[in-house]
């Protein structure tokens, strides 16, 4: 159904002035938007304006169900892909403790219930303070990471278990920024290649429960930051 949802999904750019010779462009991703349609759509966009065909790339994909900042570089910018793509991140969001999903998110229904009675806050501020540093993590088996050519989600969907290896990452700032059980809400600033998602599971765990993630806001890529990011709109709002 959610496949089904994003793909009939249709979004509008506002009119944009690019520098089709190379640029760096700023998007707030919209809920259910994936970055393939985001990418396409400036493809697009600069086809019908400018009456010509350009390399057009993102700099990070961002998950259908996560919002905020998505960098698409056109022209000689997409050269910059890989030093965007490295820079720090920052993500606001809610954890759903209690609960699991198979793809650690709201992609895929709840498999499996956890207690919570156990859990303090005091637990939740001190786990939270057990992420800091650099770390492995191993990501969701529902994500774009490749497994003998083939990417891990594709690998998901046919009902296999791809076997992941861990990746190193650092998370610099775990901020709990609300509490109201089942829901913790919180702020995270980390390195290239951390899966949030994953984090949930491992959050769980670390609590002796379960967890998923039922939000996620990209607010900062490096320097890049939301509030300066371009809006995308859904046809109709």
């Amino acid at each position: 159904m959610l496949k089904k949802m994003i793909h009939d999904a249709r979004f509008e750019l506002p009119e944009l002035n690019i520098n089709i010779e190379g640029d760096v462009l700023v998007f707030d991703k919209p809920y259910q938007c994936t970055s393939f349609d985001l990418v396409e759509k400036v493809k697009k966009y600069i086809r019908r304006k400018y009456q010509q065909k350009v390399k057009v790339g993102h700099a990070g994909t961002l998950d259908p169900l996560a919002t905020g900042v998505m960098i698409i570089c056109v022209g000689s910018f997409t050269k910059k892909i890989e030093q965007y793509q490295a820079q720090e991140k920052e993500y606001t969001g809610t954890f759903m403790l209690g609960a699991t999903t198979p793809s650690f998110d709201l992609e895929k229904p709840v498999n499996e219930i956890f207690p919570i009675e156990h859990i303090t806050e005091k637990q939740i501020y001190d786990v939270a303070k057990s992420f800091i540093g650099t770390q492995e993590q191993i990501p969701p088996n529902f994500s774009a990471v490749k497994v003998d050519g083939k990417r891990a989600y594709l690998l998901a969907r046919e009902g296999k278990v791809p076997e992941i290896k861990p990746k190193t990452i650092t998370i610099s700032e775990f901020e709990i920024t609300q509490i109201a059980l089942p829901e913790v809400d919180f702020r995270i600033v980390c390195s290239k290649g951390t899966y949030i998602r994953s984090l949930a599971r491992d959050f769980g765990q670390r609590l002796n429960s379960g967890t998923h993630l039922t939000a996620l806001r990209r607010t900062r890529i490096g320097e890049f930051t939301v509030e300066e990011a371009v809006s995308v709109t859904r046809r109709g709002e």
